[in-house]
């Protein structure tokens, strides 16, 4: 592939990990005016996130394998087409009950999309110049994130909710059509192999009992059963496909890709540990330091702008040393500042807040684009589209764990009692409780990055 070609899909890859981060920080803006609008509970409210979320776990993996085995760029550009027709027709839904449903089809194209994006930047760019690329593309997910809650807010404001749905339209036919008319080339280097059906089957039905019992731990018992059917539905999925001779996902890169597997542990539970802080963060400023939301929103966005300015430069760090050294000295950013967040109390100074939020940015920003190049990198290209598939995948589950963690710590230290200015020593009581479980797993995730660092040194 020519350097211009590569430039056309760098861009158009960024297009969409800019868009689809920017439409869920959006979205949360907009569900008060949305649920005011449509009558919507609480609970419905939270379905529409959730929903999105659901899709894209239940799919991520498959999508990917369909990437190798029929075209990445096929696969991509289908992905838009169904992110945006779907973002369009939320537009002008009657009830939220069909925003709900229309959310879920949408987090299925998004699906198709986030699967095979590295896949593609991996396979056009040369290895010298991989970590920049991917750094860049990190980078326009940060600033998706950033652009969310201050477009949306604005747009929300003087336009209406519906507004943010119209503009899924233009900027994915912007996308797809740059994509079909400046991208020649595909990638399926698995062409001509069978689709797993039963095992994408079986791992959809044990995500689906996975989420919906970490949606509602906190209502009973039964919820703590579908956690463990959807635990069992995955041990099988993971017996299942080490019997196959074409799997979604091929087990030896786990049993005996020693970098992919701990460098996908890694990325678990980095998002587990890192996830939960903005949540915690909008909470403790509001109703701690008494900030108005939009001067919780300004002060939230510290991190995200500042993995988007060091993405790209830690991406090029990438290429000149192993990238596992430099994902880990982020995780370890990360670990020391979440451990120094749970500290924070009423008489915490704002100068501490914002210098935590800068070492979380920094320490996202080491981790995350050079963990990805050494997924990417470490299995063949055959695999690069699974191995996509498997990262995102990583991602929605450190995500969902982290909130698991969130859950649990309120239940028992907060049962039924709202977050208000009346329970400030409960909430922080929760807080310091979650951030600190948070450092430990970014502990741990330091044990997976040294345990594959030596061999990826090696190699």
């Amino acid at each position: 592939m020519d350097k211009s070609s590569r430039s056309a899909l760098l861009f158009a890859v960024c297009m969409a990990h800019f868009m689809m981060p920017f439409m869920m920080s959006a979205v949360g803006v907009a569900l008060p005016a949305l649920g005011r609008d449509l009558d919507a509970s609480a609970q419905q409210l939270g379905l529409i996130e959730t929903t999105y979320a659901l899709a894209a776990a239940v799919f991520l993996l498959s999508m990917g394998r369909l990437g190798d085995i029929h075209g990445r760029k096929r696969i991509f550009v289908h992905g838009l087409l169904v992110f945006s027709f779907f973002g369009g027709l939320i537009s002008l839904s009657p009830n939220v009950e069909w925003v709900i449903l229309l959310r879920f089809f949408q987090g299925i194209g998004g699906a198709m999309v986030m699967s095979t994006t590295m896949a593609m930047v991996v396979a056009a760019f040369p290895v010298a110049e991989r970590g920049r690329a991917l750094g860049i593309v990190v980078a326009s997910v940060y600033a998706g994130i950033s652009c969310g809650p201050l477009t949306g807010g604005f747009l929300v404001e003087h336009f209406g909710w519906r507004s943010l749905f119209y503009m899924v339209l233009p900027l994915g036919l912007l996308t797809y059509v740059l994509v079909r008319t400046k991208i020649r080339q595909d990638w399926a280097e698995a062409r001509g192999e069978p689709f797993d059906f039963s095992g994408a089957l079986i791992y959809a039905l044990a995500v689906l009992l996975l989420f919906s019992g970490v949606v509602n731990v906190n209502r009973g018992l039964w919820a703590w059963g579908l956690i463990g059917l959807g635990n069992m539905g995955l041990v099988g999925f993971l017996l299942l496909e080490a019997r196959l001779q074409f799997p979604i996902l091929n087990m030896e890169l786990l049993t005996r890709n020693r970098v992919f597997a701990f460098s996908n542990l890694a990325a678990m539970f980095n998002y587990a540990a890192t996830f939960g802080i903005t949540f915690f963060m909008s909470l403790y400023l509001q109703y701690v330091q008494g900030f108005g939301p939009q001067q919780a929103g300004a002060v939230l966005i510290i991190s995200p702008v500042v993995q988007t300015i060091l993405s790209p430069a830690c991406g090029r760090l990438a290429d000149r040393i192993p990238a596992a050294l430099v994902a880990t000295t982020g995780m370890l950013f990360c670990a020391v500042a979440l451990a120094l967040a749970s500290t924070l109390d009423a008489a915490s100074s704002m100068v501490l807040v914002y210098a935590l939020l800068v070492a979380l940015g920094t320490g996202f920003a080491l981790f995350s684009s050079p963990n990805i190049s050494t997924i990417m990198g470490s299995v063949p290209t055959r695999y690069l589209g699974v191995a996509s598939g498997m990262n995102a995948s990583m991602r929605t589950f450190g995500m969902l764990s982290s909130m698991m963690i969130v859950t649990l710590v309120f239940t028992y230290v907060m049962p039924g009692i709202a977050v208000s200015e009346h329970t400030i020593d409960a909430f922080l009581h929760s807080m310091h409780i979650s951030l600190l479980v948070f450092s430990g797993l970014c502990v741990v995730g330091i044990g997976c990055s040294l345990v594959r660092l030596k061999q990826a040194v090696e190699q």
